[in-house]
């Protein structure tokens, strides 16, 4: 199974924990939505949609089955949240007020 897609649907700049919500697509025909990117305490995860069930408990609705993919899934979604990440930053320091970038 390949992951042919991946697409950062909304990032949050205000929300402590939540980073982002992302969409993934596998072998063009099957989409996954609400994949979280989550600050934890020491580092950024990923993390599988889910819902609370009877006893509160939040339970994952989907999510790989081996450690191989999750940690495939993991390196796409971060890769693109990155990305994402380094282009707002780039498109709020161009829209500053005339700062330039200057190559040393």
């Amino acid at each position: 199974m390949e992951i042919t897609q991946v697409n950062i649907r909304k990032i949050y700049k205000d929300d402590p924990r939540v980073r982002a919500v992302v969409s993934v697509t596998l072998d063009d025909e099957f989409a996954v939505h609400d994949i979280k990117v989550i600050q934890g305490y020491e580092r950024l995860f990923v993390a599988m949609p889910n819902r609370k069930d009877e006893r509160g408990m939040f339970r994952d609705i989907v999510h790989p089955v081996g450690s191989d993919f999750r940690v495939k899934l993991e390196k796409a979604v971060m890769m693109e949240y990155e990305e994402a990440m380094l282009a707002s930053w780039e498109d709020a320091i161009g829209s500053d007020t005339g700062c330039i970038a200057v190559e040393e």
